[in-house]
């Protein structure tokens, strides 16, 4: 279940945000690690209001009242956006899942997409064809040790074979590349990743309805009051529409990642 928080909303950013606890006045500034990937960030630009998570930054930046010309993004690796201490920006968008861990050193927004599990094949592979979860009842599927893949597969497909268990989602796309495997069942992060880093991989569609997986959610200092006004955003955008569009433009079929039906 998505995470709502209640609080004030932000002042507008024109220079009247003194109710905003901002690193420098008049201006929102925003991190990402670097290189900002797709489909989070489209081109390595996290400026351009392209990907998902740059056009949601964007949405963000409007709704507390900032111009795009008052947005300011700096590169901060994952390990020091997470780390307890000072912070060099208001927020920190790097799809990282709110966990329990996190909370003990920065604070997180509430959740602005859930995870869906997917699944990877090659496009060489018998099912890369397949659209339905029925069409994938007789394909040998892999998945990594500790993920929840192996159930959303036992309860959505009910296959023939059962899948194989992996050390982690690199053995298991090895393991794709080599033949044993069909395919791979991982989360909608990891999809990504392998389909920009294995050759010849693609997303061959994500898990409908399935349980909500972790959700995903920005990065505050200990104690900064923006979160809550950034969670009032974020409750604005859900209520009109606009996060599940920005969500289906980047996330979606659009981006290569269709519902399997």
């Amino acid at each position: 279940m998505i995470l709502l928080l209640s609080g004030c909303s932000g002042s507008s950013g024109d220079g009247g945000d003194g109710d905003l606890n901002l690193v420098h006045q008049g201006q929102l500034t925003i991190a990402t690690s670097s290189p900002p990937d797709t489909p989070w960030f489209a081109d390595g630009q996290p400026t351009n209001g392209r990907g998902f998570e740059s056009a949601l930054a964007y949405a963000i930046a409007a709704e507390l009242g900032f111009s795009a010309d008052k947005v300011h993004w700096i590169t901060v690796p994952h390990a020091d956006a997470v780390a307890a201490g000072k912070k060099p920006f208001d927020f920190d968008i790097d799809h990282m899942a709110i966990t329990s861990r996190l909370l003990r050193t920065v604070d997180l927004s509430a959740g602005y997409y859930t995870v869906p599990m997917t699944v990877v094949a090659l496009r060489t592979s018998r099912i890369a064809q397949v659209t339905t979860l029925a069409g994938l009842k007789d394909a040998k599927l892999g998945v990594p040790a500790g993920a929840t893949g192996q159930e959303t597969i036992a309860q959505r497909i009910a296959p023939v074979q059962e899948p194989a268990v992996f050390t982690d989602a690199n053995d298991a796309a090895e393991a794709m590349e080599n033949g044993p495997i069909d395919g791979i069942v991982v989360d909608f992060v990891t999809a990504f990743q392998l389909a920009h880093t294995v050759p010849n991989a693609f997303i061959l569609g994500q898990f409908p309805g399935a349980e909500p997986q972790d959700q995903l959610g920005m990065v505050f200092e200990k104690g900064n009051p923006l979160a809550q006004s950034v969670n009032d955003t974020l409750t604005r955008l859900r209520r009109s529409g606009q996060l599940l569009q920005i969500a289906g433009q980047w996330l979606g079929a659009e981006a290569g990642a269709p519902a399997l039906q």
